[in-house]
């Protein structure tokens, strides 16, 4: 199984370092997801992977933009063209024609569920419809490398799980996908993890890694919780402790908690 990615990479704008020493592998028939909160590095390490910012050290093996599928933050279609137009209008830039265009086309409508919006303004669409378009057009091509930039932020339930359905499959078919989520309940779903905080990796690995690997362990609050390690899941406060667990406990319960912890040891350590 072959793998792209980066080897060390870091990025910098002025003076400011968006990405420090990040390695990651992205590959065939897996689907990587990238979390981590606002100004983590999510959407530069996507962007250099893509070649649209250069490495300021390090490296990016990635293949050519034309075998990469790419679908940015803000839906990548064009509001003024119809479904159809959008079709055509990439179709041509990917060199994608005749049979295989029809077959394409047939394809990718079924799946999105737009076989009757074809006429339809990209930008009269649902948020969740436009992001399914998004997805299609990243596609049109076939790519063996998908790079998605938080495909389902803002979108509706049943059309998270429509995308989620359509990359799986892609992954399924052979794609090496890696994807920008803002839903860690998404990130569960992934082959493995990549979780950035101010550019740098705080773990990496499946999400039972990522979870088994926390610094010390979550728990439930008890009395009065410590707002500097405290946060609520629901009705309960959750706790993040340095001590090792006890009694054979996890580390933590799910994605989630596995992130704050993470980043609240990060902190506590930079104190």
């Amino acid at each position: 199984m072959s793998a792209w990615g980066a080897r060390e990479l870091t990025v910098t704008y002025g003076d400011t370092v968006a990405l420090s020493s990040v390695s990651v592998d992205v590959r065939e028939g897996e689907v990587l997801a990238v979390v981590g909160g606002d100004g983590a590095g999510k959407t530069t390490l996507l962007r250099a992977l893509a070649g649209a910012v250069p490495a300021s050290a390090g490296a990016v093996d990635a293949p050519s933009l034309s075998s990469i599928g790419f679908m940015p933050t803000a839906a990548g279609v064009w509001r003024d063209l119809s479904v159809d137009q959008n079709i055509d209008f990439v179709a041509s830039a990917q060199g994608v024609t005749g049979a295989t265009l029809a077959e394409r086309r047939e394809q990718l409508l079924a799946d999105t569920g737009l076989e009757g919006a074809t006429k339809r303004l990209a930008g009269q669409l649902s948020g969740g419809m436009r992001q399914k378009l998004a997805f299609a057009l990243a596609m049109i091509h076939r790519p063996p490398m998908l790079i998605l930039d938080e495909p389902s932020t803002g979108v509706d339930p049943v059309s998270r799980v429509d995308l989620w359905r359509m990359i799986s499959q892609a992954a399924v078919d052979g794609a090496a996908i890696i994807m920008a989520t803002t839903y860690l309940d998404e990130a569960e779903r992934a082959s493995r993890v990549l979780v950035l905080d101010g550019g740098e990796v705080l773990l990496a690995g499946t999400p039972a890694d990522v979870m088994a690997n926390v610094p010390g362990h979550v728990a439930d609050a008890v009395g009065t919780p410590d707002r500097a390690r405290s946060w609520r899941r629901g009705s309960q406060f959750k706790t993040w402790s340095p001590d090792e667990p006890t009694d054979g406990a996890a580390r933590a319960d799910d994605l989630e908690d596995a992130v704050i912890a993470a980043t609240l040891a990060k902190e506590t350590s930079n104190a």
